[in-house]
């Protein structure tokens, strides 16, 4: 049998995710971005499915959740913005990188044991400020930063090895896994390293979507619901000032909102409602009209959905399209 064959044909169309984003310039599609989303209800029932929600993804740095709670479960104490900022993606902002050295400070730990690559700060406006001071790629100004020292703060306190903190037969990281799989309620589907040189771990996006509702729904007090808390409270330390999760979190009383690389992202509303999705190419660009129109399928109602939403596509330095969600 030919791969021209119905049969072979047919089974190949399975494989293609749907179309859920739409590049238009000029009144003239121009290309597509696919992916996967899904929807869940408030009672964590699938609502809307597109594409594959059941495989394992890479859910990158919306696993930063996850990980925060498991450094609270080993024993370290974090509240506020320093929780919040264990569990970001910070922008590296004046803020965000005054308040990772102070992190360090008060934890003990020195910059030379953060095993972040050294990067420059995530937001392109402010890696231009910081270009434009002198400075150079930093451990610190990774935007990982923060998850780094409180793990390694983890370590120290419970006397657990710090050099091989990144290694995924460490102890801590076989606690993160254990938190990922309770709060996705399935088992990590591969392990492999996220761009910070951390455990990575794969779960389907229906489980991503799951964990993020049970740390909105978890009891107060527990680790799960003092890091969405924090992160609720200070979201401008999870992201940053120009940042969708920030603005989300902002400006949707309980909402918990968390990006990753490769055009990850997840979303718990507090009565349990949720989504995920991913973009298969991994295009960021898609993901503000993707996550504006799940929002708007989740009920949500607030000016910064149509925020969220804007993603202009320029021509000689003027508006002449946009990338709009497709579904």
């Amino acid at each position: 049998m030919t791969s021209s064959t119905p049969v072979a044909a047919a089974a190949a169309d399975t494989l293609i995710p749907p179309v859920l984003a739409e590049v238009v310039r000029s009144g003239f599609v121009e290309g597509h971005h696919r992916g996967s989303l899904v929807v869940l209800a408030a009672d964590g029932g699938v609502e809307l499915a597109l594409g594959d929600v059941a495989g394992p993804v890479y859910p990158r740095s919306a696993n930063k959740p996850m990980q925060a709670a498991a450094v609270l479960r080993a024993g370290l104490e974090l509240s506020g913005e320093r929780l919040a900022l264990a569990a970001a993606s910070h922008s590296g902002e004046t803020f965000h990188l005054d308040l990772v050295r102070k992190m360090l400070a008060e934890l003990g730990v020195a910059e030379a044991e953060l095993q972040t690559p050294p990067d420059l700060p995530y937001d392109p406006a402010e890696a231009e400020l910081y270009l434009a001071a002198g400075h150079v790629r930093d451990r610190v100004t990774m935007n990982c930063s923060g998850k780094h020292a409180a793990m390694i703060a983890a370590c120290a306190r419970n006397g657990w090895p710090v050099e091989s903190y990144l290694a995924p037969g460490h102890p801590l990281q076989r606690l993160t896994l254990q938190v990922v799989e309770e709060a996705s309620g399935e088992r990590v589907g591969h392990v492999g390293t996220d761009g910070c040189g951390a455990p990575l771990m794969a779960i389907s996006l229906t489980g991503l979507a799951r964990a993020f509702r049970s740390f909105v729904l978890a009891e107060p007090g527990t680790p799960e619901r003092r890091v969405a808390d924090a992160m609720r409270a200070h979201p401008e330390y999870v992201a940053g000032t120009r940042r969708p999760d920030t603005w989300l979190m902002r400006e949707v009383p309980g909402a918990l909102s968390k990006m990753g690389a490769e055009a990850v992202q997840a979303v718990a509303l507090p009565d349990g409602r949720a989504l995920a999705f991913k973009i298969d190419d991994g295009a960021m660009r898609a993901t503000g009209p993707v996550l504006a129109r799940g929002l708007e399928l989740l009920g949500v109602e607030a000016p910064v959905v149509s925020r969220i939403a804007e993603t202009p596509l320029l021509g000689g330095g003027e508006r002449v399209g946009e990338v709009r969600a497709a579904f």
